[in-house]
């Protein structure tokens, strides 16, 4: 069916019309005088076929054609002010949909904060959370699979992407509790050469792997891998399981495993590498810490992205 050519101001105007029925009051409620009214409604009447009003002395009433049309008006009406409202709540960042892409370690830091506080200034905005490490978040942010990723130790060769640091934490020692360097407070790094480690693959977040085994490679050792796990949930699974040890960022700690010990780094632990990988976007020595980034599409304009970006930074 061919759709109608109706004017939304004829359209205003029957419906104010049928509402009043009085061409007087009509024309007031639509600020206009009442020939152009009647004009208005005549096209509209041409269009349709049919007389929508009866006209008589004194009286104005709707004809059984204006009956049937006047709630398929309103509906039209209604529909094209929240599709308006709609579009500009969007427009301004005020409604519509982020993805947001997150390591998972995040969710034990700065991520449950950061959606408290953006759901709490933008709470017509729907968030969609994907868990993905930091490889597939960079892929992801160029495909436009998501908005915004939070990641670790960003990468200095994606001119398409941009960073800006909104965390450093240090790192710590992840050793079964029978390990006997549990017994301490603090670990060596040097200390666990020889011992076998359990790793995120490389693939997954290539700035940590090289981050941790360029700490290990300062303490003098390069570090044996056994074991790879996509999750430090199940890296610190493999290592209560006594499959080897391994050098996290400290939020993993509040993974509470009976059988693993967290021990924080001397002081000492991974300078030389630390400074190396120090924060790319402030340039600032960043010694013994992985840094955690928040990436973004370069002249990304969308206002949903600047909100949200707002908040965090």
């Amino acid at each position: 069916m061919d759709r109608p050519e109706l004017p939304l101001a004829q359209l205003h105007a029957f419906v104010v019309l049928a509402e009043e029925l009085h061409f007087g009051h009509a024309a007031d409620r639509l600020g206009i005088a009442q020939p152009p009214l009647s004009q208005q409604i005549r096209r509209l009447e041409g269009k349709v076929g049919h007389a929508l009003f009866s006209r008589t002395p004194g009286r104005v009433a709707l004809t059984p054609a204006g009956r049937e049309l006047l709630p398929a008006a309103r509906r039209a009406l209604d529909e094209l002010a929240g599709g308006l409202a709609a579009a500009r709540a969007v427009g301004s960042g005020r409604a519509g949909r982020i993805r947001l892409g997150f390591a998972a370690s995040l969710a034990l830091t700065i991520l449950p904060e950061l959606l408290s506080a953006y759901r709490e200034r933008f709470p017509r905005v729907r968030i969609e959370i994907h868990e993905m490490t930091t490889a597939p978040q960079l892929a992801a942010l160029r495909e436009r699979r998501i908005d915004v990723g939070l990641l670790r130790e960003p990468p200095d060769d994606e001119p398409e992407l941009a960073f800006a640091t909104v965390l450093r934490e240090p790192f710590v020692a992840v050793l079964p509790a029978a390990h006997p360097l549990a017994a301490g407070r603090a670990v060596e790094l040097a200390r666990l050469a020889g011992s076998p480690f359990v790793l995120l693959p490389r693939e997954h977040g290539p700035g940590l792997y090289d981050r941790i085994v360029g700490m290990c490679g300062d303490a003098g050792f390069v570090p044996e891998v056994a074991q790879h796990a996509v999750e430090w949930q199940t890296v610190c699974a493999l290592v209560e399981a006594g499959l080897g040890v391994s050098v996290a960022p400290a939020s993993i700690r509040r993974i509470r495993l009976k059988g693993v010990a967290f021990r924080r780094l001397a002081p000492d632990a991974g300078r030389r590498n630390g400074a190396a990988g120090a924060d790319r976007t402030s340039g600032a020595a960043d010694d013994g810490r992985t840094s955690v980034a928040v990436a973004w599409r370069v002249g990304d304009a969308d206002p949903l992205v600047t909100g949200l970006l707002e908040t965090l930074l």
